[in-house]
């Protein structure tokens, strides 16, 4: 959602709940948290909410389960760049100089 986007939800929230915090630097506040999800989702989500519940939504009840979705979804992603990068570099790995082994069991006073 962006600003203004945010700024209508909140009004209507604060027509059904009264005590919600509907104001400008709330809508600054939360914008950061809400803009990943999708207007519609957060309006459907809040319906949702209204209709079960007798306190104001939180921000977690506005995201609804999309915002895990999407963060399960993102660390997905992550995870395949992660193993991508892993791949390549065990396909440039060299084994290491020859001796060196040895002279690091010397340097340590290690028997093998």
């Amino acid at each position: 959602m962006n600003k203004l986007e945010v700024a209508k939800l909140y009004k209507t929230i604060k027509k059904r709940y009264s005590n919600f915090d509907a104001s400008l630097q709330a809508v600054e506040e939360d914008l950061d948290v809400l803009k990943d999800i999708p207007y519609e989702v957060a309006v459907s989500n809040f319906r949702q909410h209204f209709m079960t519940s007798d306190f104001p939504p939180k921000i977690s009840q506005i995201r609804g389960r999309l915002g895990e979705q999407l963060e399960r979804e993102r660390m997905r992603r992550q995870t395949e760049e992660l193993m991508h990068e892993m791949d390549a570099s065990r396909l440039e790995a060299v084994p290491p100089p020859i001796g060196l082994k040895e002279e690091i069991y010397a340097r340590l006073n290690v028997q093998h």
